[in-house]
């Protein structure tokens, strides 16, 4: 709420993750098929995240169309001996301005631990970027009741002390592991009570203002059909997209149905 009572305008935003997918021409052509479907009628943000080899391309077409151009990862150090990584100011230079940040499959496949993901947001946010920090449980702790204290803490210790006047440069996503790519999307009570929770961590951490001025995305088997029950979600301020994006109709559906249901 704002000081006067007022409910927190939250413009929402979509966020398209092409993972390993695409070379270069194929992402180009792909975000001016977006772009066509789209249209220059947009009141909902919008970032593309292709291959790190795309960027750069994918960037000079999105350049003057309002689309923001996202990185899926990002190395914690600024430069050095780190083979096949890629720095925060590389992306910076290659014309990102928002960066994944502890995807799920960075760290269940990748090993990343809580310590890596809060050095990579560290390193993104002293770059001038922002970031979206994903969290979220396994099929097993859901089952044993631990979502509660597996998010929390993978908010707090990926988080750290990103300090208040960083706050606002932070997104959350909430992207249950059980969801992603299965067809299975968590039911509206249980994506709401977790937006909720992770709302709650942010007024811990951060005055109330800044709390309730980040956004909170939800990420798992998104697609045309369930983004009207999805965005009416309380809490919910976007969608992080997976395979859904792949399909410029399908991704702008997407938006357009993120749109429709924040009104």
């Amino acid at each position: 709420m704002t000081p006067g009572g007022a409910p927190v305008r939250r413009q929402p935003i979509a966020v398209g993750n092409w993972k390993m997918h695409r070379t270069v021409g194929e992402s180009t052509t792909a975000v001016r098929e977006l772009l066509e479907q789209l249209g220059a009628d947009r009141d909902v943000e919008v970032a593309v995240a292709p291959s790190f080899t795309a960027l750069r391309a994918v960037g000079e077409v999105l350049s003057e169309s309002g689309l923001r151009l996202a990185a899926q990862n990002a190395h914690w150090e600024e430069s050095g001996a780190f083979t096949g990584e890629v720095s925060a100011s590389q992306l910076k230079d290659a014309g990102c301005s928002l960066v994944l940040i502890g995807h799920s499959e960075r760290r269940h496949i990748f090993g990343e631990s809580d310590e890596m993901v809060r050095r990579k947001l560290t390193g993104v946010l002293k770059q001038g970027l922002d970031a979206v920090l994903c969290v979220g449980e396994t099929l097993d702790q859901r089952l044993e009741g631990r979502t509660s204290d597996v998010v929390q803490t993978q908010i707090r210790k990926g988080l750290g002390d990103p300090g208040g006047k960083n706050s606002g440069r932070v997104l959350m996503a909430y992207e249950p592991v059980w969801a992603i790519g299965t067809g299975r999307v968590a039911t509206a009570e249980q994506i709401s009570e977790v937006l909720g929770m992770i709302r709650r961590e942010f007024i811990k951490r951060f005055d109330s203002d800044s709390a309730e001025s980040v956004r909170i995305l939800y990420g798992g088997s998104v697609t045309p059909e369930n983004i009207t029950e999805l965005s009416g979600v309380r809490d919910l301020d976007g969608v992080l997209v997976g395979g859904a994006s792949l399909s410029a109709r399908g991704f702008a559906s997407i938006i357009r149905g993120l749109g429709k249901g924040r009104v």
